[in-house]
């Protein structure tokens, strides 16, 4: 790993600008319904406050929204009167357009930078790319750790290595199984790429009653589990079916049930869709790694350059 982490850097009375990716869900009222991704950054901003930091602290969210009740849910887990909040990045056109003169305007507010937002790590945005170019930049613990368990799936590990992949993102899955075709030991496709997405390999394993994409059956419920209770590490991404109705959602549920009782295996889910189902159905804490970034994960586990990991000089560059 090449990028610098939060622990290069000296703190004490130094603006800090601490990108987090704080896109949680909200109810109707605008409360925060799930806190799991903001849980997920305290110890990094713990961690700077214990070494005498001064916060600015930013996100965004996929809507239109402010963040208030979002700040208001972070400091239910951190003393934060001396920090600074800033609203929905992508409320100014410069972010989503990485235009250099935001980042500019963003970087004149501290004197370090730290990305702890590895879900928007795919995405060239002013917060994520452009700011970097203009402050001492690294890594917080959440990020450090989500790049250090998806290198070490894709370089070194605990075999068998099992794929799932499921779900409606047929591009970017697509891309996922192309590259594991030569790295996992076995491959388990279902949901709606299954139909979309053929090929003729020995590694791969689709769906054979996938119930016209509504959810994998019997059979393929059978299969499935007497793969992954063999494996050595098991990669999840994607829903098996439209688990968001009672009637289809017994597959994802029972290939859900099926990971967590590999007591022996490593355990990692990404995606949004996969998370909220092991949510419904209290399995979430079963697995050992939850990642933070859906799009960020599957890019990353098809090789792919993260533009993110790239301004924090993980590839060598920069």
């Amino acid at each position: 790993m090449k990028m610098k982490t939060i622990k290069n850097f000296n703190f004490k009375n130094k603006r800090v600008f601490v990108r987090c990716d704080f896109n949680v869900p909200l109810d109707s009222k605008g409360n925060v319904v799930d806190d799991f991704r903001i849980q997920q950054t305290v110890p990094t901003l713990k961690y700077l406050q214990d070494k005498g930091a001064r916060l600015i602290l930013a996100s965004h969210r996929s809507d239109n929204k402010n963040l208030a009740s979002t700040w208001l849910r972070l400091k239910k887990y951190l003393d934060l009167k001396e920090a600074e909040f800033l609203d929905n990045l992508r409320l100014n056109k410069g972010e989503e357009e990485n235009d250099d003169n935001f980042a500019k305007q963003l970087a004149g507010l501290a004197e370090i930078y730290i990305n702890d937002a590895f879900g928007v790590c795919h995405r060239a945005h002013a917060s994520v790319v452009g700011l970097p170019k203009y402050l001492p930049s690294g890594a917080g613990f959440l990020l450090e750790r989500e790049v250090e368990v998806l290198f070490q799936v894709l370089e070194n590990p605990k075999r068998p290595l099992v794929i799932i992949v499921g779900g409606a993102k047929i591009e970017s899955k697509s891309r996922v199984i192309n590259n594991f075709l030569n790295k996992a030991d076995q491959i388990l496709v279902g949901g709606k790429i299954n139909q979309a997405f053929k090929i003729d390999s020995p590694t791969v394993y689709f769906a054979i009653d996938n119930n016209k994409n509504l959810d994998i059956g019997p059979k393929t419920i059978k299969m499935f589990s007497n793969i992954i209770k063999k494996a050595g590490t098991i990669v999840w991404a994607g829903p098996l079916g439209c688990f968001e109705k009672p009637l289809y959602q017994n597959g994802t549920k029972e290939i859900a049930r099926e990971i967590t009782k590999n007591k022996k295996a490593f355990k990692i889910v990404g995606g949004g869709d996969t998370i909220f189902a092991l949510v419904k159905f209290g399995l979430r804490d079963k697995f050992d790694h939850v990642s933070t970034g859906g799009g960020a994960m599957l890019s990353f586990l098809a090789g792919e350059k993260l533009p993110g990991l790239q301004a924090l000089g993980y590839y060598g560059g920069n």
